[in-house]
């Protein structure tokens, strides 16, 4: 499932950073249009996660994994031969439905239902191999545009979810009994008045942690360069400030993996975005030496609350349900992805990396405060 990861997020949320100028020049639709096709996509995606996540409980992860295959190569082949911007952008269309039951959330829930309180060891691991797709994608894509063209590369990539993705789910995902959740669901006293605000509540807190995590990560991700040129650093440091982060991921999860993997979610997710919160933080000084310090930690922090966007849920609420919650989560999610960085373009241009900063570091250090709400039992 790790590989699938790596296809699915490398020809998907990877794509348009390789492909979005050769598109444009090939074919005289401007930028921002083509790259929007992106934003479009996290929309739809977010609006059928829930969706997705239903399906994934009434019928395993299996079929909605495998589907997710098919509708990938059906997006990137319509992409492929798309003659205009609608077309191109009904092929994002496809894709984002394919997104959410495709990307982390519904393997997730798929570990989730297999798996149940066992499944964190796994979602470690996926996370692993998804921390390299842009690091696998980015060259490889690269390469293909550079010998087929944009056009032929989407047809490549097509090809790819057909003939490895979609055998890899079939073959390697078991087959589970409908509406076989992996848990028999609560007692229904424990679901009625005080308990059930309890949950809803609990369920709310949740929600609000990652959409504020997903939106200032998406932000940084769109940002970052040109805040810290703006600070005044140069080109060449600032990229490689920001080379920090995929190495920091990967080195948290490493730890996640081997040596915290016995502590509760929670304080995974306090730690996780502290780290985050230290690390934007520390940016504001624009001091070089600093700044690698400031995306090491902020790496870290990315990187350990990907894991804990799979396990939080299950170790509060359980499995039954588990993959209907995680659509639900991945609504809003999703949807700050594609709308955060808009909004904070607007922070950048007008009023400055300062202030831009300032605002992510206020929003992570209110993600901060959602984590000491969260209880650290199950």
């Amino acid at each position: 499932m790790g590989i699938t990861q790596i296809l699915a997020w490398g020809s998907t949320f990877y794509l348009p950073a390789v492909l979005a100028a050769p598109i444009s020049r090939d074919t005289g639709w401007s930028l921002g249009s083509v790259v929007a096709g992106l934003s479009w996509g996290l929309l739809v995606a977010g609006f059928a996660a829930p969706r997705a996540g239903r399906m994934i409980d009434h019928l395993g992860g299996r079929p909605v994994l495998a589907s997710s295959s098919l509708l990938l190569a059906a997006g990137l082949a319509l992409m492929g031969t798309a003659p205009n911007l609608p077309v191109y952008f009904l092929a994002w269309t496809v894709l984002g439905t394919a997104m959410a039951g495709g990307l982390y959330d519904a393997a997730f829930s798929t570990l989730g239902r297999l798996l149940g309180d066992n499944a964190r060891t796994a979602m470690t691991g996926i996370t692993l191999f998804g921390g390299f797709a842009s690091t696998v994608a980015w060259p490889a894509i690269t390469t293909l545009e550079a010998t087929l063209g944009w056009r032929g590369t989407c047809l490549v990539l097509a090809g790819i979810h057909l003939s490895v993705g979609l055998p890899m789910y079939l073959l390697l995902i078991p087959r589970e009994q409908k509406g076989n959740s992996g848990v028999e669901p609560a007692n229904n006293a424990e679901l009625r008045a005080g308990a059930l605000k309890e949950t809803q509540f609990l369920f709310l807190l949740v929600a609000a942690l990652f959409t504020l995590h997903s939106s200032v990560m998406s932000s940084v991700s769109v940002h970052l360069l040109d805040t810290l040129v703006q600070l005044g650093l140069a080109t060449s440091v600032a990229l490689a400030v920001g080379m920090m982060i995929g190495p920091s991921q990967v080195a948290a999860r490493l730890l996640e993996f081997s040596l915290w993997r016995t502590l509760h979610p929670t304080w995974s997710a306090r730690g996780a975005v502290l780290l985050c919160f230290l690390g934007l933080a520390l940016l504001m000084p624009a001091d070089p030496g600093l700044a690698f310090i400031a995306m090491a930690l902020y790496g870290a922090g990315n990187g350990l609350l990907t894991i804990v966007r799979g396990t939080l849920p299950l170790a509060l609420f359980g499995s039954h349900g588990y993959g209907a919650r995680m659509g639900l989560l991945a609504r809003p999610m999703l949807i700050a992805q594609a709308i955060a960085p808009l909004g904070l373009a607007i922070v950048l241009s007008e009023l400055g990396p300062t202030m831009l900063l300032g605002t992510l570091t206020a929003l992570t250090l209110l993600g901060v405060a959602v984590t000491w709400r969260l209880p650290v039992s199950t």
